[in-house]
């Protein structure tokens, strides 16, 4: 399987055949930059006027624990842009793509790696004549410093359409994301996708937060043993009512746990928000299921409570905001 592939001063020649642009330098952006080929990734700046270089360097330790010096382009131009993966945060997504749509080629596929559920149908609903796709990972990465990206696990992605456009592009989206080394795959069903990964999400996130507690540790506390076979009943019955295959509660709560124990070490992305002083993604996993099932006529006082617990940890926007 390729290497992540580093640089410490990639090649002009070629640069532009085809980019793949990336919006958001997170981990998980930085993690799919360093291992797509070096001279056509780049990253989309937010605000270009305020950047001290054409280039962005950090290091990358892969899942093998060997490093990497990755330096990767600001790409200020979008017009030969062949693939845009957005890796912003759910809340961060429309403001993020909102500025730069218009300068990307109309045939140009977007995909969407955001946790949660929400933001990627705000994009399909705005802009419902692009290919939009949708993706849901397993990839584990962190940053725990802003100039270094561990790759703590490697996992699956899977891609998905969610527009018609999409659809006709998929495999030539999945084709392209090959080229990094790392597991893509196609999924027709991805919404389907996307609500497995919440529910996980759901039930292991917002405990790791409020207990500041790596994903293991969740599996011992009262916190989550009072509270995880309700929360899993209120996302059973939400799965059903969006006309979903259903999940028993104890289906739900066992793949949790699995998840959670198999992850013991890992410190969760909401955690790890938290940690560092920034807004949650709590409106897009745990609010979204409170707020989908107020839509739907159900009840869901856990995800409501948890969502507002974390809610109190950082400051956050309004979370009805995106409703």
């Amino acid at each position: 399987m390729p290497s992540p592939q580093s640089s410490s001063s990639p090649s002009q020649s070629g640069y532009g055949d085809d980019p793949v642009a990336v919006l958001g330098a997170g981990a998980l952006g930085r993690l799919w930059a360093a291992y797509l080929p070096s001279e056509t990734t780049g990253f989309v700046p937010r605000n270009a006027s305020a950047l001290s270089s054409f280039k962005l360097n950090y290091h990358l330790e892969d899942d093998r624990g060997r490093e990497h010096d990755i330096v990767r382009r600001w790409l200020t131009g979008l017009s030969g842009t062949s693939l845009l993966l957005v890796t912003t945060k759910a809340g961060d997504t429309l403001d993020a793509l909102a500025p730069i749509i218009d300068r990307l080629p109309a045939p140009c596929p977007i995909v969407l790696f955001q946790n949660g559920l929400g933001s990627q149908q705000a994009v399909a609903e705005r802009w419902p004549g692009r290919p939009v796709l949708a993706a849901s990972t397993t990839e584990a990465a962190n940053r725990p410093t802003p100039d270094r990206v561990v790759h703590a696990a490697r996992g699956h992605t899977w891609i998905g359409a969610l527009t018609e456009t999409g659809a006709a592009v998929t495999s030539a989206v999945i084709r392209q994301l090959a080229r990094s080394g790392l597991e893509v795959r196609g999924e027709e069903r991805i919404l389907e996708r996307l609500w497995g990964k919440l529910a996980v999400n759901a039930g292991i996130n917002p405990f790791t937060a409020i207990l500041d507690c790596r994903n293991g540790d969740i599996l011992t506390s009262p916190l989550f043993l009072d509270h995880i076979d309700a929360l899993c009943d209120e996302l059973a019955n939400l799965i059903e009512a969006e006309g979903l295959p259903s999940h028993s509660p104890r289906e739900l709560r066992d793949n949790i746990e699995r998840v959670a124990r198999n992850t013991a070490a890992n410190t969760s992305s909401m955690r790890g928000d938290f940690q560092s002083g920034r807004a949650t993604e709590i409106d897009y996993i745990n609010g979204y299921v409170a707020r989908r099932s107020r839509e739907l006529g159900l009840a869901a006082p856990v995800n409501q409570m948890l969502a507002d617990r974390v809610r109190t940890l950082v400051p956050h926007p309004n979370p009805e905001r995106s409703s």
